[in-house]
């Protein structure tokens, strides 16, 4: 069977390759608690420990209950739609038309959309190394390139304006940034998007910001939407991460007015409409009592980093930018080796997941990794005494 060569530009998901290697070790004597074993402990994976609230699930029930599960607008339930809009205005301050919103199957498919809406075959797209790498692949999907430049820790690993004029070329169509970052937990500061924004739109090009992590910010300085700088600018969120939705499979677009019309063609042939019964219970998301508990689970994740960046700055592990939002920690491993083989060994002395650098972009691939810490401060702090013990006998 002939496999489109498309395919050739898409690297593996290596999050999910070494998951699978942790799940197997898992499942070998060494993590067997009859043979002295222990548990292993998943700080690999970007999902909060957290599930939806009450309000959210009984939604969900009641939706189902009083059969309003049929298909929704391409576009997504206008209440929702509405409810994002006021959760802008009430939470960053700034006006969003309801009209500007698409309800979508996930974070993923709004970049799907997005990138298959603005790019072709021909056309390169800017983004920082590091970055989470199915961005780059639903650049490479549309038949674009993606262009990583190098970003370190002095720029925060995020793009600047002076970085994305000097690699800007006739085949540029735009950039796609993250803030805050996956894999970094590091934003972009306001003015240097607001730069990075006006160089592209000089440009004739396209801005597409990933916000998934919005809500989760701990710095008010960067606790600021791309939204504020123009209609011109896309930005992707979810109700994953901040929303604890993330099996749900529900995110958003806000796209310009001109735009609205295609990424609803494209939904209605690709996916139709998100979840219904997952819009229904998003509704439950806005409600208070709701916005309550995910401000407590906010702080908590911000304990949590409080917690572990200093843990990890201690062991040797150092994290050069404090994650200002997210639940990541960007930690250069070189001390010890190459992240890859650093990453697998722990797996099997510590019985500690950790995601090694190579999925996020070949720049200093070897000398990170990356720990979540949307795990419980329980968790956290035996894996910080299991990674002391390995380390010092290495």
């Amino acid at each position: 069977m002939k496999i489109a060569a498309r395919l050739d530009h898409i690297d593996p998901f290596y999050v999910m390759e070494c998951a699978k290697a942790a799940a197997d070790i898992a499942r070998s004597p060494v993590c067997d608690p009859a043979q002295g074993g222990r548990r292993m402990i998943y700080l690999n994976i970007g999902e909060p420990d957290f599930t939806a609230p009450p309000a959210v699930q009984a939604a969900a029930h009641a939706a189902i209950d009083a059969g309003r599960t049929q298909y929704t607008d391409a576009v997504g339930l206008l209440a929702l739609r509405r409810k994002i809009s006021g959760w802008y205005a009430s939470r960053f301050g700034v006006e969003v038309a309801p009209e500007r919103i698409i309800i979508t199957a996930g974070a993923s498919a709004a970049l799907q959309l997005a990138c298959l809406a603005l790019f072709e075959p021909g056309d390169e797209v800017l983004m920082p190394d590091p970055s989470y790498p199915c961005n780059r692949h639903f650049v490479a999907a549309a038949g674009a390139k993606a262009v990583g430049l190098a970003a370190g820790p002095r720029a925060r690993f995020q793009l600047d304006e002076h970085s994305v004029t000097q690699a800007w070329t006739p085949q540029t169509r735009g950039v796609v940034l993250a803030s805050p970052s996956n894999p970094t937990g590091t934003s972009i500061a306001p003015e240097t998007l607001s730069a990075i924004v006006s160089q592209v739109r000089a440009r004739g090009g396209v801005t597409l910001v990933d916000e998934i992590y919005l809500g989760l910010s701990y710095d008010e300085q960067f606790a600021h939407t791309a939204l504020a700088l123009g209609d011109d600018v896309i930005s992707v969120n979810s109700f994953s991460k901040y929303f604890s939705m993330t099996g749900w499979r529900l995110g958003w677009l806000v796209v310009p007015p001109a735009l609205v019309a295609p990424i609803e063609k494209l939904q209605q042939n690709l996916f139709i409409c998100a979840s219904t019964v997952a819009q229904q219970a998003a509704l439950a998301c806005f409600e208070p009592e709701s916005l309550a508990e995910y401000e407590r689970r906010r702080r908590a994740f911000r304990e949590r980093r409080d917690f572990i960046v200093p843990a990890l700055n201690a062991l040797g592990l150092t994290v050069p930018v404090m994650p200002d939002g997210a639940f990541y920690a960007w930690a250069d491993c070189s001390a010890f080796g190459n992240s890859w083989d650093l990453s697998f060994e722990l797996m099997r002395t510590a019985q500690v997941a950790l995601t090694p650098g190579r999925d996020f972009g070949p720049h200093a691939a070897a000398q990170y990794l990356r720990l979540s810490f949307a795990s419980s401060m329980a968790d956290l702090r035996e894996a910080v005494e299991r990674l002391d013990v390995a380390l010092k006998c290495r």
